[in-house]
């Protein structure tokens, strides 16, 4: 059996991330002024967990490559 688990989590935070990113794009930018002092941490999060999960995707798909 050949289970890798950086597929699933590739995916996982992949998704989540883009939906973050969208979530922060789509916000009022005057939400973030009043409470976050001006940082669009949704925006921030999102890319960083959206770039982990590309990460974890491309090792996954090049170790099935190597298979």
């Amino acid at each position: 059996m050949n289970l890798d688990i950086r597929l699933p989590i590739g995916v996982l935070f992949l998704l989540l991330g883009a939906l973050l990113v969208a979530y922060g794009l789509m916000t009022d930018p005057a939400v973030y002024e009043a409470h976050s002092l001006g940082i669009n941490i949704n925006l921030i999060w999102g890319a960083a967990m959206a770039a982990f999960g590309a990460v974890m995707l491309a090792l996954s798909l090049r170790a099935r490559g190597r298979d």
